[in-house]
């Protein structure tokens, strides 16, 4: 059978990071490193920074960096015209300078170079990263400045910190992989391949990924499942899949007899792609080994060195703890949408009735939710409807939720009394019962008058009252019928109301995320409901509830949404 339609939130991104969280990413970096945002003011500084500047960060935090720090050969205060970082700054880019001063906290001249590059602390807040380096005079007994690598030191720590921000920022696998892909190609190379062991120890090669100008080309023909992992097998991608080591390689690797299938795989790989330097890393997280990461060079000149190792592995390690992540929320996600399913029911066929729900879940929280609907035919033929919020969007809320659902359809099938009556021994029975606090509901009763039409009955406990839209568009909310909501312990007597539904009219249920928003009030979004529903009464049942669903839902919405929609005959023959 068919379930309420769900919707998926995809390539969700983080709310902006606090001023300690941004420290404690920027301390993996090995430099002076700090954020601004989109004014300049500094957001987040790590230690390195402080050392250099001589200032703690409560003396850094929220300050404007061009009139604290910046400054000209001689000390003195430069314009923004002529500060070449804020020139660079304001234009969005990507620049390095070898040359440059900033103020230390005791008044003194400290001479850097520095780079900068377009960040994002959080979701849609553009900012600043600036990395910078004492160009202060080397000791004599400093150690010899290490070999070159694939990357100058500021603009590795570049890519590392933006790696960082990138794959943390998702929680969607695919959308993860797609920006790892991002941050390697063409920078680094102009290949990269990720290969994925899957939960259940298969190996699938998911990406394999090819820089063509500006843009990246996945070519699918080499992507598929391969092979299972040799336990013993030296060859480099083999060793990287059971988190043994990185290593280099190249199309002399896999010219030997093969020793497994993944070799035979590898051969056929550089043979298709040309590649002739690769460096290949494990993608681990802190529980398994996730993958590995092969970043190789077809077009590009030059090999990768074991100089070049250390940067891929640190790309492959943050990118294996934001897969571990994303994996963990959609094997979450995958269990609450099970159990939504299973708690939400389907919706009894009724002759002469449209009937149809939607569910949409909360977008930050665990997909499951306190929001609930129902239908149930009722032992003297009429037809129950009832919708309702339990407080909260976790599991403690559904599993709440599911007990209200149960209770209210044991007592409204054995109990031939009003919907007013049901509900006040439902909220009487639930304190003594359940763990639920506190809910709203609206129940009502659907049945066919003498003349043909539709007669509703009903009660409303603290809830969104009901929508009902005419064939001609006229939209009436019933107000009637209003008492308390349930588990507040007031024994107030609740009343029934009654209306005839028109021919051709479209009667709503819903629940408070469909018109909540946060910094408007509750009358605002009722009337955006009744506008919008007016508007939608020509259209067909499911089309009207989907696009009611799309123009009237919040953007700003983190509430879970449920809604019932019933329509009835034009006339009595139809």
């Amino acid at each position: 059978m068919a379930g309420p339609e769900h919707t998926q939130t995809h390539g969700q991104r983080l709310p902006a990071a606090p001023a300690e969280v941004l420290g404690g990413l920027l301390e993996a970096i090995g430099t002076g490193a700090y954020v601004v945002d989109e004014e300049g003011l500094i957001l987040g500084v790590n230690s390195r920074a402080e050392q250099f500047l001589g200032r703690s960060a409560a003396e850094l935090l929220g300050h404007d960096a061009h009139d604290l720090l910046h400054r000209d050969a001689h000390g003195q205060r430069m314009s923004r015209s002529q500060c070449r970082m804020w020139q660079s700054f304001h234009t969005r880019s990507t620049v390095q300078t070898d040359e440059d001063y900033f103020a230390r906290g005791d008044g003194s001249l400290l001479p850097i170079s520095w780079l900068i590059t377009p960040f994002e602390p959080g979701a849609h807040e553009p900012g600043t990263l600036v990395l910078f380096h004492s160009r202060q005079e080397r000791r004599p007994d400093a150690p010899p400045e290490a070999p070159a690598t694939l990357l100058p030191e500021l603009e590795r720590l570049a890519l590392l910190a933006e790696t960082t921000t990138q794959l943390t920022s998702t929680l969607d696998v695919e959308e993860a992989l797609r920006r790892l892909v991002r941050l390697v190609v063409p920078r680094l190379a102009d290949w990269a391949v990720i290969d994925l062991i899957t939960e259940r120890d298969e190996v699938w090669r998911t990406v394999v990924a090819e820089a063509d100008g500006d843009t990246v080309v996945r070519h699918e023909e080499l992507q598929g499942p391969m092979p299972p992992v040799p336990q013993e097998s030296p060859m480099p991608l083999s060793r990287a899949l059971r988190g043994v080591a990185s290593t280099l390689a190249g199309p002399q690797t896999y010219q030997d007899p093969p020793d497994s299938g993944i070799a035979v795989e590898q051969r056929r790989l550089f043979d298709a792609t040309g590649i002739h330097s690769a460096a290949i890393a494990p993608i681990r997280s802190t529980r398994a080994v996730l993958g590995a990461l092969t970043v190789g060079r077809a077009g590009q000149p030059g090999d990768f060195s074991t100089g070049d190792l250390p940067l891929i592995e640190d790309i492959a390690r943050r990118a294996g703890l934001a897969l571990d992540n994303a994996r963990l929320y959609q094997r979450q996600r995958k269990v609450a949408e099970t159990m939504q399913n299973h708690l939400l029911p389907q919706m009894p066929s009724v002759p002469g009735l449209q009937m149809t729900v939607r569910y949409l879940p909360a977008p930050d929280a665990s997909q499951v939710g306190g929001d609930w609907y129902d239908a149930f035919s009722l032992s003297d033929g009429a037809t129950a409807l009832a919708i309702g919020d339990v407080v909260g969007h976790d599991l403690e809320a559904a599993a709440g939720m599911a007990q209200v659902r149960n209770m209210l359809r044991a007592y409204a099938w054995a109990l031939h009394e009003p919907p007013s009556l049901i509900v006040q021994r439902l909220d009487e029975a639930l304190r003594h019962i359940t763990d639920v606090a506190m809910a709203t509901m609206i129940l009502a009763r659907v049945e066919e008058a003498e003349d043909g039409r539709w007669k509703l009955t009903w009660t409303n406990a603290g809830h969104p009252p009901p929508l009902l839209i005419g064939h001609d568009g006229l939209a009436t909310y019933l107000t009637d019928g209003h008492g308390i909501l349930l588990g507040t312990g007031a024994r107030r007597p609740r009343t029934d109301a009654t209306a005839l539904l028109p021919p051709g009219s479209t009667l709503v249920l819903y629940t408070d995320g469909l018109i909540e928003e946060p910094g408007h009030t509750l009358d605002e979004g009722l009337h955006q409901l009744r506008r919008h529903a007016a508007g939608l009464a020509h259209r067909p049942l499911a089309s009207f509830t989907d696009q009611l669903l799309r123009r009237v839902r919040p953007t700003a919405n983190d509430d879970d949404v449920a809604l019932l929609a019933l329509r009835t005959p034009l006339s009595p023959e139809a």
